[in-house]
C-alpha cells in the first residue's frame, strides 16, 4: 500500500499559467521545484508544450520547460496548488480543484483582491493559504511573459497561527523574490486595493499609468482614503509595500508628505517595463472583462455593514463597466467624475 507523497514531494499546480502563475511557476521550474500549469487558454498551453515559458525580464531572458495541461488532460490529484486565475473565476476554479485536493493538499491565492473566503468555503480555512503578490507582469502571447522584475510577496495562513507548509513555499518561491511570512497579510491586501484603486484610475485616460497618477493626485487621494476608511472600521493595520506607503496619504499628512509619496510612486512606476495597468490592457488590448469589480464588490460588502460611505470607489467601478462596455471614452472627464463623487 503506498501512501500520498509528502508537501515537500509534491507538485506544484499552478492553476492559470498567465501573467502572474506563468511567472511564478518559471521560477519554481529554475529553483528546481517540481511544478506544472493548468489553463484553459488552449493555445497558451500548445506554446508550453512546444516551446516552453520565455519570461522576458528587466535581468534577461529566462526560458524553461514545465508540464502543462488543458482541464480535460489534468491529473485527477493535486497537492499544493497556487490559483493565479482572474478573481471573477475563483468560485468556478475551485468547483474543479475542490474534488482533486489531496488530504495534504492546499490552495494559495496568488491573485490580485480578496478571494480567500471563497476559497475556504470550498476546502475550509484549514486548507487555504492568504497571500499578497506584487507582480507587474503581462502575458505579451501564447507561452511569453513580459515581468517588470521583482516585487513583494506575503504568505501566511488564512485561519491564522504559523506553518511548516508556508515556510516552505516562502522557500519555494525565492526564485523570484523575498517572501515574507506574515501574520497580516490582510494588511497587504488592503493596501494593495488601495493602491489598485490608482492603478484601476489611471486606466481612465490613455497615458502611462505613472503620468495619470501624478498628474491627478485628488481623486486618487480620495480613492485611497476610502479604502482606508473601510480597513479602519474593520481594525486593520496596512503594511506598505515596494514604493506604496499608505500611511503618508492619510488625512492627517502634511501636504509635503503626500506630495513625496505621490512624486516616489509616481517615479517608480515610471521605472517599470510595464508602463500601462493590467485593466487598460484588458479594455483596451484584449476587449475583455476587468477583474474591478470582483476585486470591489467585497470592500463594498464591509462598506455597508460598517456604515463607510465610498462614492468615489463606486464611481471607479461604474466607469470601467462603461469602459468595458465601450458606452464611454477615455479622457480627463472620467477621473473628474470620481474626483466629484
Amino acid at each position: 500500500m503506498t501512501t500520498a507523497p509528502s508537501t515537500r514531494e509534491a507538485i506544484y499546480t499552478v492553476v492559470g499559467g498567465g501573467a502572474i502563475g506563468g511567472t511564478l511557476a518559471t521560477h519554481l521550474a529554475l529553483a528546481g521545484r517540481p511544478v506544472q500549469i493548468v489553463d484553459t487558454d488552449s493555445a497558451h498551453i500548445a506554446a508550453i508544450h512546444q516551446k516552453g515559458m520565455r519570461i522576458e525580464s528587466p535581468s534577461g531572458v529566462l526560458e524553461t520547460r514545465i508540464p502543462a495541461f488543458e482541464l480535460a488532460d489534468a491529473p485527477s490529484e493535486l497537492g499544493p496548488v497556487l490559483l493565479a486565475v482572474k478573481s471573477q473565476a475563483t468560485g468556478s476554479a475551485m468547483e474543479w480543484i475542490a474534488p482533486r485536493l489531496r488530504n495534504d493538499g492546499y490552495v494559495a491565492s496568488l491573485q490580485n483582491g480578496l478571494n480567500e473566503a471563497t476559497i475556504a468555503k470550498h476546502i475550509g480555512a484549514d486548507r487555504t493559504v492568504i497571500a499578497f503578490v506584487d507582480l507587474f507582469a503581462d502575458l505579451l502571447e501564447p507561452g511569453v511573459i513580459q515581468d517588470g522584475g521583482i516585487g513583494t510577496i506575503a504568505l501566511g495562513e488564512f485561519a491564522g497561527g504559523r506553518s511548516t507548509r508556508v515556510d516552505r513555499l516562502a522557500e519555494d518561491l525565492a526564485h523570484w523574490g523575498s517572501p515574507i511570512v506574515s501574520g497580516n497579510v490582510s494588511g497587504f491586501l488592503w493596501s494593495k486595493l488601495a493602491f489598485g484603486a490608482m492603478l484601476t484610475a489611471s486606466s481612465f485616460i490613455d497615458e502611462d499609468m505613472s503620468k495619470v497618477i501624478s498628474e491627478n493626485r485628488s481623486p486618487m487621494l480620495g480613492l485611497a482614503r476610502e479604502i482606508f476608511a473601510v480597513s479602519d472600521a474593520l481594525g486593520l493595520r496596512l503594511e506598505g509595500f515596494d514604493a506604496f506607503a499608505p500611511d503618508n496619504y492619510r488625512v492627517n499628512s502634511s501636504d509635503r508628505t503626500i506630495n513625496g509619496a505621490f512624486d516616489l510612486l509616481s517615479e517608480w512606476l515610471a521605472g517599470q517595463t510595464k508602463t500601462r495597468s493590467g485593466i487598460w490592457r484588458d479594455i483596451n488590448v484584449r476587449k475583455r472583462p476587468t477583474e474591478v469589480p470582483s476585486h470591489y464588490k467585497p470592500v463594498f460588502t464591509v462598506a455597508d455593514e460598517q456604515g463607510v460611505e465610498t462614492p468615489k470607489l463606486r464611481a471607479m467601478v461604474e466607469v470601467i463597466g462603461e469602459l468595458e462596455r465601450d458606452e464611454s471614452s477615455m479622457g480627463a472627464s472620467l477621473m473628474q467624475r470620481v474626483d466629484k463623487a
